[in-house]
Order: C-alpha cells, then sequence, then structure tokens
C-alpha cells in the first residue's frame, strides 16, 4: 500500500492516534516513537488534514480575521510590493 492510499483509508480514529503520538512522542502504549516514526506519523497526519479536513480544522491553522471581518497583519502568501528609492 502507497503512502497516498494509506491516508484516502486512514480512519478518523486511526488519525487520532497518530495525531496524539506525535503530540506526546510516544504510542499509547507508552513506547517512545523513533524519530522516523515521528516523521512519517506526522507526515501522515498533515497529508489527513489536507484532504479530509477543513482549512479551519487542520494542523497549524491560525486564525487571521479579526471580529470586524477583516484580518490581523498582511496575508503571507500574498505578494508585496516592492519599492525601490533613488537618491536623486
Amino acid at each position: 500500500m502507497n503512502f497516498e492510499k494509506m491516508i484516502e483509508t486512514m480512519t478518523p480514529e486511526v488519525y487520532q492516534s497518530l495525531k496524539t503520538a506525535v503530540e506526546l512522542g510516544k504510542w499509547p502504549n507508552g513506547v517512545r516513537l523513533t524519530s522516523e516514526q515521528r516523521e512519517t506519523s506526522l507526515r501522515a497526519v498533515i497529508a489527513y488534514d489536507q484532504t479530509k479536513l477543513p482549512e479551519h480544522e487542520r494542523t497549524g491553522y491560525i486564525n487571521r480575521a479579526k471580529k470586524d471581518g477583516s484580518q490581523h497583519g498582511e496575508d503571507p502568501l500574498e505578494p508585496q510590493i516592492l519599492k525601490i528609492l533613488n537618491d536623486n
């Protein structure tokens, strides 16, 4: 089974178990995750988030909206205007 197929067939219970294991650094039975297991589990959690959850429920989501609907700060994904100043 490849990684993409594993993500497609992952149940919410397995997702939550992987997410908890990454957060705590150990499996439910108390055994510590190796660095490779932690990396693979984190990749699986992020991939599951991207394919199965709405944006506001994803791992690492930061709500930048104010109560009035405007946004805090600049959107980091928007291109920024570069201003070139001459000494003339």
